[in-house]
């Protein structure tokens, strides 16, 4: 398997991207510092617009503060209990005031703000002890609802929460009890200079996980640390193991930016992939990365 950057290209005024998906010929993107979900042409990604999820007086400099905010890390598009299709964000969970989504309609409605503190209590109570929920990405099957947990700098701390789809969503909407929820999947991940990778993204395509992990120095769910890389992987759910790919230039030059959300533009070939991916810079810049896989 190979992961090889065809192009990168900054995506101006969106601020620290933190997921990606595609519907039809727009890109949905949410960063983890700013109140909004841009849409951008999944074409030539230029902005087209920009929903505003909720309202803060701390965005004035362009950048919500770390301790304050609501840290939307996880993307994934699904159909809401109304029936309505859209896409759903999350927050990480790492702290108290990273337990907020909301629900997006395609359809332009206005977003449905999402109490996650119930579903999150749930998930903490699965992790080993000490442990911090560090939520980085969401994907949606025919029946599940996939979270995919980052345990920053420690090895094993690649987990996959699989939940079902209806009870959950019933569940969040206010409409249904809490549901059954299993013991995470524990995951092996590539590792770079003794740094493991955690997960960032992942989306499904053609009954395929694909994922994203990027490497950072550093062991805080919380700091950022130095990245050391990104990975594209595809997750075999059945055999709970991975295929990861180093992403790199075309040209066999390392790459080291974070890698925080992908989504799959075109399939090109069998076995061969066009994704969409969006990077954050940890300093408030954001690009939008085209890759081509291949198995």
């Amino acid at each position: 398997m190979t992961a090889a950057i065809l192009s990168e290209d900054t995506i101006p005024g969106l601020p620290s991207a933190s997921g990606i998906e595609v519907i039809g010929p727009v890109a949905y993107v949410i960063s983890d510092d700013a109140p909004f979900v841009y849409l951008l042409d999944a074409t030539t990604l230029a902005v087209l617009a920009q929903v505003q999820l909720f309202k803060s007086t701390e965005f004035g400099t362009g950048r919500i503060p770390k301790s304050t905010k609501p840290d939307l890390e996880a993307l994934t598009a699904l159909t809401w209990p109304t029936g309505q299709a859209g896409v759903l964000a999350m927050s990480s969970g790492s702290t108290p005031a990273r337990e907020n989504g909301w629900f997006l309609p395609v359809s332009g409605g206005a977003p449905v703000p999402v109490r996650l503190t119930p579903l999150y209590a749930l998930l903490r109570s699965l992790l080993a002890p000490g442990a911090v929920l560090n939520l980085e990405a969401a994907a949606t099957s025919a029946t599940e609802l996939l979270l995919f947990q980052r345990t920053v700098g420690a090895t094993g701390g690649a987990l996959l929460f699989r939940l079902p789809l209806v009870a959950t969503l019933r569940f969040l909407a206010g409409y249904g009890p809490a549901p059954a929820v299993a013991r995470p999947q524990l995951f092996a991940v590539p590792t770079i200079d003794g740094r493991p990778a955690g997960f960032s993204g992942a989306t499904f395509v053609e009954d395929r996980l694909f994922v994203t992990a990027s490497v950072e120095d550093t062991a805080d769910a919380v700091l950022d640390g130095p990245v050391l890389g990104s990975f594209v992987g595809i997750i075999d759910l059945k055999k709970n193991t991975g295929t990861f790919a180093l992403l790199a230039w075309a040209d066999g030059r390392a790459y080291h930016g974070k890698v925080e959300g992908l989504s799959v533009r075109r399939a090109v070939a069998k076995g061969r992939w066009e994704l969409l991916l969006v990077t954050d810079d940890d300093a408030g810049g954001s690009t939008a990365v085209v890759a081509e896989v291949v198995l």
